[in-house]
């Protein structure tokens, strides 16, 4: 009771952290937007933003797939996770949703869809060899936690805003004063501003879109613990995922990178504060404190 106490109260935390962080970056779009037409560019923001989410919401997870080189799986070809994918399903009480797989051997998996009523499962051909029967439905559970926080949502509108913050403070630098109006004294004095929003906003929201990543897995982790009640055995599959993308890792699509349960790019990519995931040290020891 104590430690399900406990993994509440860090989910708790990290809701509210991902809260904050998502009003951080509608606030930043905003400001941009504002900086570079004033109220009509706050307008013009605002319908981006909209706009965006709403292309994102319907057609991302299909994105998501297609880059991936994801297949459906066809019905009794991997019974094993077929059969645990359903019992956690199950246990969670949302659809079951569609399998695939991915033809890579670098140990992986993630989840996508817009809600539980249109969620897919995604897992490659290397964590299947990898896992044993255990620590893969860990894996399959904290996957299964992101469709049931909604997270797979979450990350879409976080990396979409981003992406249009960073093409917003482009417009100013390719526009210049031309769209800010006012004459030339106003435009002098708005110049260091202006380069201010070009150089700083593409990386605040960069690092905001990472914050709001790390903060999910910490989410899911939890929560998959607590859905397949076997927190050792994610801890166990963590252990092992980060070794295997070390060996084998995979660029296919860098711009999903954020969807996995490790970041498929450990071997190459940058860590700390330009990381997409949390340290895997620091989950499994969380996990490992929520099972004591």
């Amino acid at each position: 009771m104590t430690a399900l106490a406990h993994s509440s109260g860090h989910r708790a935390a990290n809701y509210a952290k991902t809260a904050m962080l998502m009003a951080a970056l509608t606030a930043l779009a905003l400001v941009v937007g504002a900086k570079l037409g004033g109220s009509s560019g706050l307008i013009l923001a605002a319908l981006f933003i909209g706009g965006t989410n709403l292309v994102s919401y319907w057609f991302s997870d299909r994105i998501a797939l297609a880059l991936n080189r994801a297949q459906p799986v066809p019905p009794g070809e991997l019974p094993e996770v077929e059969r645990i994918v359903t019992e956690l399903a199950t246990r969670a009480q949302i659809p079951v949703p569609k399998l695939y797989v991915i033809p890579t051997g670098s140990p992986n998996a993630f989840a996508t869809g817009r809600n539980p009523e249109h969620a897919a499962v995604a897992v490659t051909a290397g964590i299947l060899d990898l896992l044993d029967a255990r620590e893969l439905r860990g894996v399959l559970a904290h996957e299964l936690s992101h469709v049931v926080n909604r997270d797979t949502l979450i990350s879409t509108v976080a990396g979409t805003m981003a992406g249009l913050i960073s093409f917003l403070a482009r417009s100013i630098f390719w526009l210049g004063g031309a769209m800010l109006g006012g004459g030339g004294d106003r435009r002098r004095g708005g110049g260091l501003a202006e380069l201010g929003v070009i150089l700083v906003a593409p990386l605040v929201a960069l690092l905001l879109q990472l914050a709001v990543s790390r903060s999910r897995e910490f989410g899911a982790d939890a929560s998959g613990a607590e859905l397949c009640d076997d927190p050792q055995a994610l801890a166990s599959a963590l252990a092992k995922l980060e070794n295997g993308v070390r060996r084998i890792p995979d660029a296919t699509a860098p711009a999903t990178s954020h969807l996995f349960i490790v970041n498929p790019l450990s071997g190459t990519s940058l860590r700390s504060l330009f990381s997409t995931h949390p340290p895997t040290q620091e989950r499994i020891r969380r996990l490992l404190g929520q099972g004591a």
